[in-house]
């Protein structure tokens, strides 16, 4: 890698990212369930500036020379932030400070009859963008992506409208100092807080589009009747569907666009995390040509043989034994340093034996969701918490206090902004239609812990709304305003046993975060900190732990009314040294053995298998 990536610490880069080719940075589609063949990927060098509060007019104005990269402070890789290793800059971008892109593109000859729109899967914070020294739009919000029709600009280019054309983008960010949504960012980080980050950090591509086109394409399954509800939607017209299964053609049906349509399967292929079947979708509206997926599922929350509420799966009991998952890069961050790289966090979980991972604090890539859909991994998907500063004891005291407090109290959780609880309910509403068609997302996890917790009950009543298909967690940890389907818990420092309060509940039981043992790996640590709710020295020592924490608490509780787990965590974050895997990836700190003997007890059906002290020793010490 060139770019000054000399200064980071070789032990902060991931087997992906040390390799990575700057000239080829994560080229695949960005859209996974809407495809079209028109495709330019904006990824790679772009030329990159820092200026103070106060600059002047003038040297704004000098720092958009394209040609020469005149009034540049260097060269930054898109799409990873300045702050990471991967950027080439690792420079902390701070409020009040505006941080400049900008690049130069030539457009394919078959863009050049058609409109084009320019896509930013997520700049943090806001943005504004200019083509050709023209106003085209911007975009407020760090984790959501959003579109701009280019097409009127690009014929201001120097050479007309294939190009070459400059495009610019204006980035600012308050990180924590501000209502604005962030997850884990601190400036001052430490713990459970993380390096804040700023500008584009999802790829930034290009498509050319017939006037009429397939705007959205809405795809909800109906497994009950063997069906799908699909809405294509853009200019009034007629659009062909056609579905397809491994064995050929399903049908193909002609719909009116914007018009939601029921289309029944002679074929109905259930998906689930053991046969996670996808059903093939090609839609034709105009000269419009697109391709997608669905999954042919359901869930839910209902009884089992003997009356303990559990998760339900395509109408079945179905046990959600789950990580939780930040999708924190050490050399990205937020960004993973390639396709293989968010593969490899799936598969890996996969093969330990988790159906489930909890995605913590950040909306990810869409390609992501569709490596968990064809994968066969369940989703819990976190709304991004937002917020001025917490107070300490309203999200700490309960860890070990049974503290609940009503959240209508804005003050207490950081969220006395009017604006600031609008522009989060707007954010809701567009991650619930961004990932409406994710086969494998089962739950929605409003809030969390108390950070930016207010009116739970609104959301949830808006979650269902938006949404009545999935199941909604509706404060997960603490702060339970008695909304939701699940009785979420966070127990870190307690033994964990059902209590008969928990099983009067009307809502299934979950233990949506627990676990958190931390071990330090030399040389692949972050920081001299650590941070995990209990800490060993070696290997041997946490697998001891690991495998008495599930078979003493874990799964007799299971037999008892605990439909569902999130052992705290996939992977390192930062000063967190409790995942299972090292920050890098470069280390997995429990034999994959170890691990499958406690996920094999994780289901509904426990007593099928021995108690895991009595597997075989081979079993329960795994491999080197």
């Amino acid at each position: 890698m060139s770019g000054g990536l000399s200064s980071a610490r070789p032990d902060r880069f991931t087997p992906w990212g040390e390799t990575l080719d700057p000239n080829a940075v994560l080229q695949e589609y960005p859209r996974p369930q809407l495809v079209r063949s028109s495709y330019l990927n904006l990824n790679g060098l772009w030329q990159y500036a820092i200026s103070t509060p106060g600059a002047s007019p003038h040297e704004e104005v000098a720092r958009v020379n394209a040609g020469a990269g005149e009034g540049a402070d260097g060269q930054i890789l898109v799409p990873f932030s300045p702050e990471t290793p991967l950027s080439g800059v690792s420079r902390q971008l701070q409020p009040g400070e505006n941080l400049k892109y900008w690049r130069s593109f030539t457009l394919p000859a078959e863009f050049v009859q058609d409109r084009v729109l320019l896509h930013f899967g997520a700049v943090d914070q806001r943005c504004s963008v200019r083509i050709n020294g023209e106003d085209v739009g911007g975009h407020h919000g760090g984790f959501l992506p959003f579109t701009l029709d280019i097409t009127a600009a690009l014929q201001h280019g120097a050479q007309g409208s294939a190009g070459p054309h400059t495009l610019s983008v204006d980035v600012q960010d308050d990180s924590d100092t501000s209502h604005h949504s962030r997850g884990k960012q601190k400036l001052k980080r430490g713990g459970i807080w993380y390096t804040a980050q700023s500008g584009i950090w999802q790829t930034v591509w290009l498509e050319s589009v017939p006037e009429t086109h397939v705007e959205k394409l809405t795809l909800v399954p109906d497994l009950a009747g063997s069906a799908v509800e699909v809405t294509v939607a853009g200019a009034a017209g007629t659009a062909t569907v056609v579905i397809a299964d491994d064995a050929g053609e399903l049908t193909r049906v002609s719909v009116e666009a914007n018009v939601p349509t029921r289309i029944h399967l002679e074929r109905a292929h259930r998906w689930s995390p053991e046969d996670p079947f996808l059903y093939d979708v090609q839609v034709s509206l105009g000269d419009d040509h697109v391709s997608s997926y669905f999954g042919l599922r359901s869930f839910g929350v209902g009884p089992d043989a003997k009356g303990h509420l559990r998760l339900l799966l395509n109408g079945e009991p179905y046990f959600h034994a789950g990580l939780l998952d930040q999708g924190y890069w050490s050399d990205g961050f937020l960004t993973p340093p390639s396709d293989e790289a968010m593969i490899y966090d799936i598969a890996t979980a996969k093969r330990l034996g988790f159906t489930m991972l909890r995605k913590h604090i950040k909306i990810e890539p869409l390609r992501w969701y569709h490596h968990c859909d064809r994968l066969g991994m369940l989703v819990w998907q976190d709304m991004v918490n937002g917020g001025t500063n917490y107070k300490v004891p309203i999200i700490t005291a309960p860890v070990v206090l049974p503290l609940r407090l009503k959240d209508n109290k804005y003050a207490r959780f950081g969220r006395t902004s009017v604006q600031g609880r609008a522009d989060f309910m707007t954010e809701l509403q567009q991650t619930v239609e961004l990932l409406r068609n994710v086969a494998s997302l089962a739950v929605w996890v409003p809030f969390n812990e108390g950070w930016g917790q207010f009116d739970a009950l609104a959301a949830t009543a808006e979650l269902r709304r938006l949404d009545p298909s999935r199941t909604i967690d509706h404060a997960s940890g603490w702060h339970d305003q008695g909304g939701g389907d699940l009785k979420s818990l966070h127990i870190y420092f307690t033994p964990f046993k059902l209590r008969a309060r928990w099983k009067k509940d009307p809502r299934a039981v979950v233990l949506s975060e627990y676990g958190g043992y931390s071990l330090r790996i030399a040389g692949h640590d972050f920081s001299a900190r650590e941070f995990g709710y209990r800490r060993y020295r070696s290997v041997a020592d946490l697998g001891k732990a690991f495998t008495r924490l599930h078979e003493r608490e874990i799964v007799p509780a299971i037999a008892d009314g605990l439909a569902a787990v999130v052992y705290t965590q996939l992977t390192d974050v930062e000063d967190e040294l409790n995942g299972l895997l090292s920050y890098d990836r470069r280390v997995a700190k429990l034999p994959d053995a170890v691990v499958q003997a406690v996920t094999a007890q994780l289901t509904l059906n426990p007593h099928a298998h021995q108690p895991l002290s009595q597997a075989p020793l081979s079993q329960r010490r795994g491999t080197s």
